[in-house]
């Protein structure tokens, strides 16, 4: 059997108190805190955290994120939030993107009027990759 400590106290030994909801009930005898057994938090793949931090500061909308990767776009904020990234209020372009498989991702970058005035960034996602372009606002 192994060790189970109070979370508030961090006292070893704490008593039984029952079931609930199938798990084992414990109650602190020194600071008489009831509590379950700590669940373990689902964690996710740093990859994706880099990738929708690397989307944020692109323009892509916490929205957009969600849908390209399938995170929540709360759980994004939140590594926003986290990172202290932040992008500038105003910008002087219009970032857009496309989602492209490997042979689709060659045709548009034989095409030289894709790429005019404009500035290109290519990131891989699964097994796609992602361009986003910058088409600078006109005055």
């Amino acid at each position: 059997m192994h060790s189970v400590s109070c979370p508030r106290c961090q006292t070893q030994g704490p008593i039984k108190s029952g079931i609930v909801k199938g798990k084992q009930r414990y109650r602190c005898k020194s600071c008489t805190y009831s509590f379950t057994v700590l669940k373990q938090g689902k964690s996710t793949d740093p990859y994706y955290i880099i990738k929708a931090l690397q989307l944020y500061l692109e323009g892509v909308s916490l929205r957009e994120i969600e849908r390209l990767l399938g995170i929540s776009h709360v759980s994004v904020y939140n590594w926003v939030k986290k990172a202290g990234v932040q992008i500038p209020a105003e910008f002087s372009y219009k970032p857009s993107y496309k989602v492209l498989t490997h042979e689709e991702l060659t045709s548009f970058l034989s095409c030289r009027e894709n790429l005019r005035n404009t500035g290109c960034m290519i990131t891989e996602l699964g097994d796609k990759f992602m361009v986003i372009r910058w088409e600078r606002f006109r005055k």
